[in-house]
């Protein structure tokens, strides 16, 4: 698209653009290929894996271990957005994505990324209930209610996401058409834009305030409230599950709330950063949290870990016996 200026000069909108990936090393980019590759098929299989087990082990049917499934699916919906086109860049040094196609994966990368937020949230009402209202929990926790509180979280993610991927679709790039990232994010985008981006700043900087603060002060206080319930349990073993459950949660969240809020300080503060420092900043902050996701759940969770053993037992073959 073709736009022309107050002084009469002519600028190109651009409409296709180049994915260039850690554009510091140049020759050697091919190279992350390989890392890059092998976490993706990690974050695939294990994630999956524990899918499958939730899904084959009737006893853990329960709506904290559907949750916790859903928030592995998820990991892979937003793994699937990223490593293809990531892949092809390392690969053959850039990409190239049409602006629809970089916004729709502008869209699901942060629709993927506010999900997992609301899927902490549901967990997080999970355990309040189990442990503060415990003969209540199977007439409250139901499968209808789950279903619910699932489309409630979409559409909220929809209502954060939305306004931020169509407001970039309003913006004239014609600085450059080369994305000096390896994902469309919002930031590397608006770097090429040359109209007005205030109104953007400000929406974006409105739905990560949403994000990180209200939604991580809701986390704090149903955990803080939990806890508070946890110390008065008088059965010891009770107890102790509870804090152990809850305590894998709150690992997950400083996880997840700890990268992101890391990633938003260097964007903004650290602008003389390079374009490769930013690159490793983003991939830390969203493939971290779907990499330690299913090791901390695997490896944390008895009734997880349990399954897995029995299966991997079953399937080992006996050691003969040399006479």
């Amino acid at each position: 698209m073709t736009l022309r200026s107050q002084n009469g000069t002519t600028n190109t909108s651009y409409t296709e653009f180049l994915l260039l990936p850690f554009p510091g090393l140049q020759e050697s980019r091919y190279l992350l290929a390989i890392p890059f590759f092998s976490l993706f098929v990690f974050i695939v299989t294990a994630n999956s894996v524990l899918i499958y087990t939730v899904r084959a082990e009737a006893s853990l049917h329960s709506p904290m271990y559907l949750l916790i499934a859903l928030l592995f699916a998820v990991n892979i919906c937003g793994t699937s957005t990223i490593f293809p086109q990531m892949l092809l860049s390392l690969l053959f040094h850039a990409s190239h994505i049409s602006l629809t196609g970089c916004l729709v994966q502008m869209f699901f990368l942060y629709f993927t990324t506010v999900l997992d937020c609301n899927i902490l949230l549901m967990m997080a009402l999970d355990r309040y209930v189990a442990i503060c209202h415990p003969l209540r929990y199977p007439d409250i926790m139901t499968n209808r209610l789950l279903m619910f509180l699932t489309s409630a979280s979409m559409v909220r993610s929809l209502s954060v996401v939305g306004p931020v991927v169509i407001l970039a679709s309003r913006v004239q790039f014609c600085r450059s058409n080369v994305i000096s990232h390896f994902a469309c994010e919002h930031m590397a985008l608006m770097r090429l834009s040359c109209s007005d981006i205030s109104v953007n700043k400000k929406v974006g900087m409105a739905m990560r305030c949403i994000d990180l603060i209200v939604d991580l002060s809701l986390l704090l206080a149903s955990y803080s409230k939990i806890i508070h319930t946890a110390l008065k349990i008088s059965s010891g073993n009770v107890r102790h599950k509870a804090f152990h459950t809850c305590g894998t949660h709150l690992i997950i969240i400083f996880i997840g709330y700890s990268s992101r809020l890391s990633s938003s300080i260097v964007f903004r503060v650290a602008k003389s950063a390079s374009e490769d420092v930013h690159n490793l900043i983003s991939a830390i902050y969203l493939l971290f949290p779907w990499a330690v996701h299913p090791i901390i759940y695997g490896v944390r969770t008895k009734e997880i870990k349990d399954y897995l053993l029995k299966r991997f037992k079953r399937k080992r073959p006996p050691l003969r016996q040399h006479l």
